[in-house]
């Protein structure tokens, strides 16, 4: 499973645990604050068996402050709530069709255009950008191609305050043949760009199967890094106990940096209940709370 096929099915429905908008008190743990160390986001995609408004309630009451993934037509229901777009999206033409690819230039630089000025003009930072799929196409040509794009639109950017972010995937298992699958690949466009506003966003699930050795690469390269993804591996599930990777440990080094953008959970939920994967949620917000 991923981005692109949302997981919708709950056992549960939602109306016998909201009443009036309002996420019931009763069923969350609330034994301790978070820290304020991380600065905590849940992806809107890996949520989206709750209605936005919900998940903002869920939000607010575990008491973290934003939402990854949503673009200017929901932006409103964010501000109601005062919770931030920690990544915003909806200029992309998809996760295939990308920079890399000089036939998407023209498109991708009139979307581009329109929403580092809506986001901007919304007070957010952050937009993601996607390579796009080889296609046939060597690393080389790819990043030369990615760098004539991306250069039409990264003096507005910079104008603007809005940092352009290219999510790194793994082509393992995930999103098959997409360019961007290594850290070292993804630097190499920021070193060429040169841009305090372009970074990439280091999604350590994908990260960990197509080359592991995290810790260190976030450490040597984090000046390279604006953003991050959690999720378990293997699976692509919750963080818990039965996946992999040391996410304490990550988080602390992450932290060590002087890391002060947001961290989103992006795990797609096994529980089968709406107040499991709320309580799912809860426990990743908690385990990365270092």
């Amino acid at each position: 499973m991923n981005r692109r096929e949302v997981l919708k099915n709950s056992v549960l429905g939602t109306s016998a645990y909201f009443l009036n908008g309002l996420v019931s008190n009763q069923h969350l743990d609330d034994d301790k604050e978070l820290k304020g160390n991380i600065n905590h986001s849940v992806c809107r995609w890996t949520y989206d068996h709750l209605a936005l408004d919900e998940l903002c309630v869920l939000v607010k009451k575990i008491g973290f402050k934003a939402i990854d993934l949503i673009g200017p037509k929901d932006w409103s229901t964010l501000k109601k709530y005062n919770i931030d777009s920690s990544m915003c999206n909806g200029a992309e033409i998809g996760l295939t069709k990308g920079w890399n690819d000089v036939q998407y230039h023209q498109t991708l630089i009139e979307n581009y255009s329109k929403h580092i000025k809506l986001v901007a003009s919304a007070g957010y930072k952050n937009l993601i950008c996607f390579s796009g799929n080889r296609d046939g196409k060597d690393d080389e040509l790819g990043l030369n191609t990615c760098v004539i794009g991306l250069k039409k639109i990264i003096g507005l950017a910079e104008k603007s305050g809005v940092i352009i972010q290219m999510e790194l995937f793994n082509s393992k298992i995930d999103h098959k043949d997409y360019m961007c699958d290594s850290s070292a690949w993804g630097i190499e466009l920021c070193k060429r760009l040169d841009s305090p506003n372009f970074k990439l966003l280091y999604d350590i699930y994908h990260m960990q199967i197509n080359e592991g050795d995290i810790i260190r690469t976030i450490k040597e390269n984090h000046v390279y890094f604006g953003h991050y993804h959690t999720a378990g591996v293997p699976g692509r599930n919750e963080i818990d106990e039965n996946q992999e990777l040391n996410y304490p440990a990550i988080m602390k080094a992450i932290l060590a940096t002087g890391f002060d953008g947001y961290v989103a959970q992006e795990y797609i939920p096994t529980s089968k209940t709406i107040i499991e994967k709320e309580k799912a949620l809860q426990k990743a917000i908690k385990i990365c709370d270092v």
